[in-house]
């Protein structure tokens, strides 16, 4: 591993040139963040979470300050990181680029928040590759250091041009991808590994009918995959039987339906073929609407003949990666607002509308308020095949310890479209006029940085 000073660690690099009149420059800088403990170890890709750091980023201009949120995930941005370390120095390297971020951001000016993300990504990429000592770290890593310093960046220039909607913000080439106006949208729950099946039967009988269900599990903590596949094999099933008779009347077909994430742990087209039989077998094939990274992101392999919709996620770092998924034959594309910015997810909106590729956007375990980011882009997306309505994944009641709480820092806290009810959120114009209240200070995040 490569040492190097702690002066070096937050080392800014060149500031950038003033290029006229338009440009926003970034006078000054904060950061904080705040642990959040969950209910109970939150299993995927193989591991275990216990807690989540929420991030607070304020960027400054010279008439203005804007404060934006963001949520750690080391073992979804790059699992090796996570395995590799304890739970808190995984996330202690994504704050300190986070950190860097800021620093670098100093005396920078820009135009639009997709240009500053564009300059920063790749010195953020290259600081934590030092500071892990892990050459091959995933882009997605700092994507997810980024998200709260892009959301304050566009915050930002929302204030510096007049702008108080959420449809001001999105770029006139990015409209088209981002033209609906649900009235609502189906929270999507999360079935992790630990869930227990009287849970989801629960989920369902309250209304909600498009399940997230995690496989990929590694029962006994040895990479085996036959082990895997059986108790994915055994989880669906289960799951399958538990619901198989729900009804619903926002779904094509009327039947619950499923979404998959298998989170890169298919190491092989053979395997998941495999399962995907099994699900035929047991009458659940027709049921998955989409099935999410089932191979890891280096694998260059054509999926076109795989019998459902692979929707390509972690993989996806940029404009290019977008592309050679669809080319690979994914049929789906994940948006992660809150977990990859909202700049990268709008510029991959605008490729899947161009390719015909429907789009979603999934959670992080996000806190109430980052929700509304992804509501604000899900809100205006197409429906997903099969769906009558639109949808946006919200798990955080499912895993914080402290939700009830975290809730009340929400600015438009008990505005009725800030919860689910009987698993749909209602948006009315009210919603639409304060943007799900993102242009609005929370109290609570905002102490942070005093």
């Amino acid at each position: 591993m490569e040492m190097i000073s702690s002066a070096d660690m937050l080392k800014p690099p060149l500031k950038y040139i003033y290029k006229g009149e338009s440009m926003i420059k970034i006078t000054g800088t904060k950061l904080n963040f705040e642990r959040e403990p969950l209910l109970a170890p939150f299993g995927f890709k193989g591991g275990y979470l216990s807690e989540l750091w929420q991030i607070v980023a304020a960027l400054s201009s010279e008439n203005y300050e804007t404060v934006g949120l963001g949520l750690q995930s080391v073992l979804w941005s790059d699992s090796e990181i996570f395995a590799g370390n304890p739970e808190s120095v995984g996330n202690s390297m994504m704050f300190l680029m986070t950190a860097y971020a800021l620093q670098a951001a100093r005396g920078h000016f820009f135009e639009t928040p997709m240009e500053l993300l564009r300059e920063l990504v790749p010195q953020v990429e290259e600081y934590g590759k030092k500071i892990t000592g892990h050459s091959g770290l995933r882009p997605t890593f700092a994507l997810n250091s980024l998200v709260a310093v892009d959301n304050a960046a566009w915050l930002l220039y929302s204030r510096e041009r007049g702008l108080d909607n959420f449809d001001q913000l999105i770029p006139e080439d990015c409209k088209e991808a981002l033209s609906q106006r649900h009235k609502a949208l189906a929270n999507i729950p999360l079935m992790s590994y630990g869930v227990p099946i009287s849970e989801i039967v629960q989920a369902v009988e309250d209304g909600f009918f498009f399940l997230k269900i995690k496989i990929g599990s590694d029962p006994e903590k040895d990479g085996d995959q036959e082990k895997m596949l059986k108790w994915d094999c055994a989880r669906l099933k289960e799951i399958h039987e538990a619901v198989r008779e729900f009804q619903t009347p926002y779904t094509e077909s009327g039947n619950v339906l499923y979404y998959l994430d298998a989170n890169g742990r298919y190491h092989s087209k053979e395997i998941l073929i495999r399962f995907l039989d099994y699900a035929e077998k047991i009458g659940a094939l027709e049921r998955i609407v989409i099935l999410e990274e089932p191979f890891p992101e280096e694998f260059d392999i054509d999926v076109s003949d795989i019998p459902v919709r692979l929707a390509a996620d972690e993989s996806i770092h940029s404009v290019a990666d977008a592309n050679t998924r669809i080319q690979m034959g994914y049929g789906a594309l994940t948006l992660k607002p809150i977990a990859k910015t909202l700049s990268l997810s709008l510029e991959i909106a605008k490729v899947a509308q161009e390719k015909n590729i429907p789009c979603f956007c999934a959670d992080l375990t996000v806190n109430p308020i980052m929700v509304e980011w992804n509501k604000n882009v899900a809100a205006r997306l197409a429906p997903l095949p099969g769906l009558k309505i639109g949808v946006v994944e919200s798990n955080g009641h499912q895993n914080y310890l402290h939700w009830e709480e975290m809730k009340s820092y929400h600015p438009c806290h008990k505005a009725g479209w800030d919860e689910p009810k009987d698993g749909i959120y209602r948006l009315d114009d009210d919603f639409y006029a304060k943007s799900g209240g993102i242009f609005l200070p929370s109290e609570h995040y905002n102490s942070l940085l005093k």
